[in-house]
This record gives C-alpha cells, structure tokens and sequence, in this order.
C-alpha cells in the first residue's frame, strides 16, 4: 500500500479524553462513539483498501450542534472528517487517527417538497433514491442517479459532485442543484442559493460542490425536481469487440442525439452479471452498449429508428430494442448490479474514475488492456460511455503478496492515460486519497498553490479534512496567507507529509 497520511498529532491524542467530554456537552451520550470496537464500523470507507480507525465519532442530529462541534474542533486544533453513507469509492471520507468523524446520517429528512418551484429541501443524510421517491406520486424525479443511489446520501453527492446513468442529457449534482446550507470551520452557518436559478455574487455553490468536504459541512440542500419523461424506451445493442462498441457510442453522439442514459460494459463484465443476476445479455458479445431515449412517443420512436440504424452501420450483431418498460428496467437491471456482479468473479477490485474525451474510447480501452496484461491483473469494464467517464474495475486478491500494489500501478497508469490523451483524472468519484498523489499528472505547481490558497480562505488551520485531494499539505503561510513573526510559523506543529 503506497498511501502515506499525515501522522498523528500527539498534542491532540494527548486530549482525547477532554475531547470527548466536551463532545458529550454538545451531544447526547449515545451521539459520541468513543468504544474502539463501535468506531471499527467508521474506519473506512467504500475504499476498504485503506483503513484508520477515527479518534472518535460524533453523529449530530441538529445545524446547532454542527456549529457547536465545529466551533470546538477549531477552538482545540482538532481535524474533522466528514461522512455521509460512507460510498465514496475515493477514499473521500477516511477518517483520521487523530481526527473527529463527523457522521451527518442522522440528517434524514425531506423538510420540504415544492412543486410549484419545483424543488425539494432535504437534509444531506437522505438517500439520493429516496428523493425520487419521494416525488414520483406526482410525475416528478431527482435526475443524478449515481449506481449507488440505493445507499448513497445527497450530502455526500454534494461533497463529490456525484454522477449516475442519466448526467449524459440532465447533468451532474452541480446542475441539479439550488441552494446549500454549509457550517464552516468555526461553526459558522452559511446559506448559498435558495430556491431561485442564479447565484449571488461569487458562485460559491459551485465552489462547494465537488469540493469534497475540504471546505464546509453541507447541512442542507435544495435539488432541483424534473418531471419525469412521458415516454422512454431502452435498445441493447451487442458488438464483437470494445472498440466496435465505443465507435457507435461517438456516432450516436456525433449524429446530435443526446440519449437519457448510454452505457457500455464488455465481455467480463456481461459474463459476470449473467452469473449473477441473469437479463439477457448476449454472452457471445464482446461488448453491450445500452441506449435510453426518452421524450414524446413520436420523438422517441424516431430516435430508436435512428440508433438502430447507426449501430448497424457500425457492426452490431444484435440490435433488441424493449417493447414495454418491463423490459426496458431488466436491460438496466444487469448494469445496475454490475459492480456487485463483478465482485463475484475475483476477491478484490478496485474501482477507477477517469473521464476522456469520448472520441479516444476505441484507442483507450485497447491501450487499458494492454496495460493490464503489463501489470499481470484483469479489468472488468462498465462505464457510462456517453460522458467518456471510465470506471475500469482492476481485479486482484489481497491475500497474495503485492497484489495491491500492481493494482495501485495499474490503477495509475490508466487515469495517467485518461490525462494523456486531453481527459481528466475523475469523473464523479473525486480524488480522495486515491487520486491524490496523481494531481500532478494534471496540474502543475501553480495550478494546486491557486486551489490551496481558495482552501486556505475556508479553512487557513488545514483542519478540515486534511491529507485528501492535495499531494502536499502545504502551510497556508507558504501560500502568502499568514503572518510569519520572528521568523515562526502559526501551528509550527502542523505536519507534512
């Protein structure tokens, strides 16, 4: 494992009884989780490559008692690490030894539902699904649907400006949303938007979001409500290899159609989701390409003839387009499962987000099997092809020696490649700790002083969530931030790593 935290700070492990009593002013007893064995639940998220156990939990249940606890963590030094369901793939939320992790899933409900300005106030613990479910009695949905919306929580969406299937034609959380409320380092409580489609001033919404809770603790949001399409209807387009397949996922997008979803996985993937939970995929496919298109029945009718026609000039071998939503549900169902399909056919995988242009898809996904052989491990592929966001799943075993650092090269080499060829290092899963030492791949010093010194503006002590996104915790003082007297530094005991 190559990951390197910052180490402990022994001043603040040297507190930890004085934390928890102060915690427990704020808190009821059962909110402040200090028993070693109940803090094993929070030592990792869902990139259980990597594991600490936290100093300790807190689960705040109201935006006083966030302020409170954060008011504190400033007042005693002390770092914050905050957490939704824990889904982040990133490593986003991994908590800290010398840390508090905050859990804000007690933050669980719908406050407000608002059709006439078609939004809903929610708390950031509500499931992304149950937004949608919420509003669905009146033909309405929350359009980001990350593939664990089932469990992943809007805060959570927010901190890492979560994607899904249908981000293609609607967009990402940044789009889908309207207003945050954000407590800051210090407790302090800031509303951002509102109901209303601009923003004032600076748009610091747009800061927030994506910033993978370096900068505040998102307490409540408002998302937009689209209301769902009249019609829609799925094709299952099978191909005899991968590059076949992405080459139509560029047709379809050259020819102007913006379809509701467009999802591609190849042959591991196909095989593993049939042994799973069995949908009719092709088996003797190289590749499935997976098309929605939604709109009026006239519209949508159209566009199926369309598509179709462009996968055949492409080279599918089968073309199955659904004849009632049943079947259009069970042509998802399988791309739905696939990441707990593929965790069927190896003992570990580690799950990769990077996003290229869509025009490289064919010379990538030849160029990411080369690379595996290289590295000795397999790939299973299942990615939203119509964004060009990959998400190569790396299969090995953790039980054999030096397994997960060929998977962590591995791993390296395809977002080194995803930046090679004009892309980006993530899509919708953030940097975290997973990307973090590859930022350098995609910015230059310059590039992560100017993102440090707008982190430095929110939170100057480095206590919010430090050692994610940022290859070097720099002191904000060596960011022209803070007075140096007498030639000393503010917080000389802060650690870099």
């Amino acid at each position: 494992m190559s990951l390197i935290m910052p180490l402990p700070e022994q001043a603040i492990l040297a507190r930890r009884e004085e934390l928890l009593a102060r915690l427990r002013a704020i808190l009821p007893a059962a909110n402040v989780i200090a028993d070693e064995t109940a803090r094993r639940a929070y030592e990792c998220d869902a990139l259980v490559m990597y594991r600490a156990l936290p100093l300790v939990v807190a689960l705040p249940e109201t935006v006083a008692q966030v302020s409170a606890i954060m008011a504190l963590a400033q007042e005693m030094n002390v770092k914050v690490v905050p957490r939704g369901a824990g889904t982040s793939l990133s490593g986003g939320a991994l908590p800290l030894e010398d840390g508090i992790l905050l859990g804000m899933a007690k933050f669980n409900r719908i406050l407000e539902v608002d059709f006439e300005n078609r939004c809903a106030r929610v708390q950031p613990g509500v499931q992304n699904l149950a937004i949608s479910k919420a509003v669905e009695y009146a033909g309405f949905y929350y359009a980001p649907d990350p593939s664990s919306q089932i469990a992943c929580t809007i805060g959570g969406n927010v901190g890492e400006n979560a994607g899904g299937v249908h981000c293609l034609k609607y967009g990402l959380t940044t789009n889908n949303i309207l207003g945050l409320e954000v407590v800051l380092m210090g407790g302090e409580a800031l509303r951002l938007g509102g109901k209303h489609l601009d923003s004032e001033l600076y748009d610091l919404m747009g800061l927030m979001t994506g910033s993978e809770g370096l900068l505040g603790v998102v307490t409540e949001v408002t998302v937009r409500l689209l209301q769902k399409p009249v019609s829609a209807r799925g094709l299952l387009l099978a191909f005899p290899t991968v590059e076949a397949g992405a080459r139509c996922v560029g047709a379809i997008i050259a020819r102007g159609i913006i379809p509701g979803g467009l999802e591609m996985m190849d042959a591991a993937t196909i095989g593993a989701v049939e042994n799973f939970q069995p949908c009719g995929y092709p088996l003797d496919a190289g590749a499935i390409v997976i098309v929605e298109l939604d709109g009026t029945p006239a519209e949508v009718d159209h566009l199926v003839a369309v598509v179709e026609s462009i996968a055949r000039e492409e080279g599918a071998t089968q073309t199955r387009i659904s004849q009632n939503e049943a079947e259009r549900l069970r042509f998802w169902a399988g791309r739905k499962n696939a990441f707990p399909a593929v965790s069927c056919i190896g003992p570990d995988y580690l799950c990769m987000d990077g996003t290229i242009p869509r025009g490289r898809l064919p010379e990538v996904l030849t160029r990411m099997d080369g690379l595996a052989k290289f590295h000795g491990l397999r790939v299973a592929n299942v990615f939203h092809a119509g964004d060009g966001n990959l998400h190569p799943l790396i299969l090995y075993d953790a039980s054999k020696e030096g397994d997960i650092e060929r998977a962590e090269k591995l791993g390296a080499d395809i977002l080194r490649l995803c930046v090679e060829v004009g892309g980006v290092l993530t899509g919708e899963h953030g940097v975290g700790v997973e990307k973090r030492d590859l930022m350098g791949e995609m910015f230059d010093e310059i590039d992560l002083a100017q993102q440090q010194r707008v982190k430095c503006a929110f939170d100057p002590q480095h206590r919010l969530n430090p050692g994610k996104v940022f290859p070097t915790l720099h002191r904000c003082a060596e960011l022209g931030m803070m007075h140096v007297q007498s030639g000393k530094l503010p917080f000389p005991e802060l650690p870099r790593f």
